[in-house]
């Protein structure tokens, strides 16, 4: 089969590419999956350089999520060939075939095709354990969402507006930020420098102006001033660096406005409280059946143009998800 393969660690790529490996042979417990759909992600970028915390032993196929057709299944699964599931690997996913683990697998919901299912996972995992289950959202809730045009963004301003929440979203693009208006009713739209101002303006009803949650995947300089424009008692969310500035904190400004900054890593979450992380899981995917949360693809690209797809999430290009298909 046809594998993306990371020989070795590079910040241009060129340790990188597609190659013929041989097929997975699938174990007791296992799906052997031909995958139609595999989403991009950040930390598929950052893993080709070493920059993230999962350092897999070279070589290995990047790509932590993908939706496509069994092709064989242990009868013990509950699957059987021809049925359509999405799953989450952390490797992998950037092949014609994987091997996954049954119960890691779900169906795809009636209505939704294989590009939407393989965006939903990370995204929204991330998004509703960063709001719901760390940052206690309730709905009325201010929520300020950073980088809201790249996947994990767009995602937090769906899943935050679907229940209930009033999202200011921003983004360095306007022209981006245009078309995150376009589609979803957020309260306001802002540039990702000099937003605190209006930001308090926004929220400022009772005294107590500052959004109730920042979420926060960009860092730097946008951390910086998110601690001036959250509420008293708010909630910081620390979700990545892809600003490539890992911010502090001076520990006066929490003391003084009553915030926690908090670390999110949704799939760390899981693994240390496996029964919450299968509510997570659960919740985020009746959300997607039920149609109330909606997935953004922003570009689907064959395998073999892995390249150009790597080059827009480093330009930061799209709005929502980048797809590759097989």
């Amino acid at each position: 089969m046809k594998a993306l393969v990371v020989h070795a660690l590079s910040d241009d790529l060129s340790g990188v590419g597609l190659a013929d490996v041989p097929d997975p042979t699938p174990r007791a417990g296992e799906l052997l999956v031909r995958v139609r759909a595999a989403s991009l992600n950040f930390p598929d970028l950052l893993m080709t350089r070493g920059g993230y915390q999962l350092k897999p032993p070279l070589p290995f196929t990047p790509g932590m999520e993908m939706a496509g057709e069994v092709v064989a299944a242990d009868p013990a699964s509950g699957y059987a060939p021809g049925e359509r599931v999405v799953a989450g690997t952390r490797l992998g996913s950037f092949a014609e075939l994987v091997a996954i683990d049954a119960g890691a697998a779900r169906r795809v919901p009636e209505g939704m095709d294989f590009a939407h299912a393989a965006s939903v996972g990370a995204a929204y995992l991330t998004a509703y354990v960063a709001l719901v289950r760390l940052g206690r959202m309730r709905p009325g809730d201010w929520v300020l969402v950073h980088g809201a045009t790249g996947g994990v963004g767009l995602a937090a301003v769906d899943l935050a507006q679907a229940l209930g929440a009033r999202v200011i979203a921003t983004s360095r693009s306007p022209a981006k930020l245009a078309r995150v208006a376009a589609e979803y009713a957020v309260e306001a739209t802002l540039p990702a420098a000099g937003f605190r101002e209006a930001v308090n303006e926004l929220t400022g009803a009772e005294g107590n102006g500052g959004a109730d949650l920042v979420f926060d995947p960009v860092g730097g300089d946008v951390f910086d001033e998110s601690t001036r424009a959250i509420a008293f008692g708010g909630r910081l969310l620390v979700v990545g660096f892809t600003s490539g500035r890992i911010a502090t904190v001076p520990t006066n400004l929490p003391l003084i406005k009553g915030f926690a900054v908090i670390g999110v890593r949704a799939g760390e979450f899981g693994r240390r409280f496996p029964a919450l992380g299968r509510e997570n899981v659960d919740a985020v995917w009746a959300l997607a059946a039920a149609g109330r949360i909606r997935p953004r693809v922003d570009r689907r690209l064959p395998l073999d143009r892995w390249r150009e797809a790597f080059a827009a999430m480093q330009a930061s290009e799209q709005v929502g998800k980048i797809v590759l298909e097989s």
